[in-house]
């Protein structure tokens, strides 16, 4: 008999997280994750477009909306962790030094382009966006954006990246495990951005034993080293 399929739609934050408990949960619950990552906002929209889904894994803010409005399972949401937003170089490049506003708008004044997430609908790219208008670069650093649907592409095109300086920025657990890229460091106050990811149980679930134990194993003690090593704290 094949595994009963387990529907999962998450932020890009937890991908690394759930594909490392990905095999012990599938051969010790008989089924097979089916997973979609992307920017929050997309997951959101694929949620409410009718795809399938047993397990929602996005920001706290969302799943609390996506709870209100009957989307999620009440009581079953639970805190995966919380994820820094962090500024990406190539690997290889000199080291930033961002600990200050002001040497953040150097580096990126400096930067031939700048790689983001989706500004509409992912977390850190939304928040980005903020910080150029507060850094007065929204207008002049324009045409330098690079935008891609989530934080991992955004990685995977900033490692392939030929403009010289060039700069990303994302959740910390997106930039950690892409090859290609290195972190220059947070993003400074007050310009820092720590998003907490929750799990729950999507009220379609048509596996509620599976996806309950999901939403367990992520937040549980046993699955503490393997959050840490994804990038949450």
């Amino acid at each position: 008999m094949s595994p009963k399929p387990l529907h999962i739609l998450s932020g890009g934050a937890a991908q690394v997280l759930v594909e490392c408990e990905r095999a012990a949960f599938e051969s010790g619950h008989g089924v097979e994750l089916h997973c979609a990552f992307g920017a929050v906002g997309a997951m959101r929209d694929k949620l409410v477009a009718g795809a399938d889904c047993d397990v929602l894994i996005l920001s706290q803010a969302l799943v609390d909306a996506l709870q209100t409005s009957g989307d999620v399972v009440a009581g079953s949401a639970r805190a995966v962790g919380q994820v820094h937003a962090g500024v990406a170089l190539k690997s290889g490049a000199a080291g930033a030094d961002i600990a200050t506003p002001a040497q953040l708008r150097e580096l990126l004044c400096a930067a031939g382009a700048i790689y983001v997430p989706d500004p509409a609908k992912a977390t850190s790219g939304i928040h980005f966006m903020k910080v150029l208008r507060q850094l007065g670069l929204a207008e002049s650093h324009a045409a330098r954006l690079r935008t891609f649907p989530s934080g991992v592409t955004t990685m995977v095109a900033l490692a392939r990246s030929t403009e010289p300086g060039a700069v990303g920025c994302t959740q910390l657990t997106e930039i950690l495990h892409v090859p290609g890229v290195q972190l220059a460091g947070l993003l400074p106050p007050p310009h820092e951005l720590v998003t907490t990811y929750t799990a729950a149980v999507c009220s379609r679930a048509t596996n509620v034993a599976a996806a309950q134990a999901l939403v367990a194993r992520l937040c549980s003690e046993y699955a503490a080293q393997a959050r840490k090593a994804a990038g949450f704290v």
